[in-house]
């Protein structure tokens, strides 16, 4: 897994907290950043109602199935993949037909 340089802004006292913990914990501030995110999004990837945008996102083709799959878990993703590509397929039918 690679890394990124991002800049964001954060509220002054949100990014003191995040030094003291850093200097506590002898971690860096990305460290910490990265690890608050990373426990955040663990906990909105169990919640059902995240789960179902993220599937929505993908279906209206905004994010790539990769994306899906690092969300839901891989034999979900396929299961969705599957779904989509017979949605698609109904749908070039419907418009080869409303054509004739």
């Amino acid at each position: 897994m690679g890394t990124r340089h991002v800049n964001f802004r954060l509220p002054d006292e949100l990014l003191e907290k995040a030094d003291v913990a850093a200097e506590v914990t002898h971690k860096n501030r990305t460290e910490i950043v990265t690890e608050a995110l990373r426990e955040y999004l663990n906990t909105v990837e169990d919640d059902e109602a995240f789960r179902e945008a993220v599937v929505e996102l993908y279906l209206d083709d905004e994010i790539e199935f990769s994306t899906l799959k690092e969300f839901v878990g891989r034999q979900d993703a396929e299961a969705v993949r599957s779904s989509k590509a017979l949605l698609d397929q109904g749908e070039e039918l419907a418009e080869e037909l409303a054509d004739l």
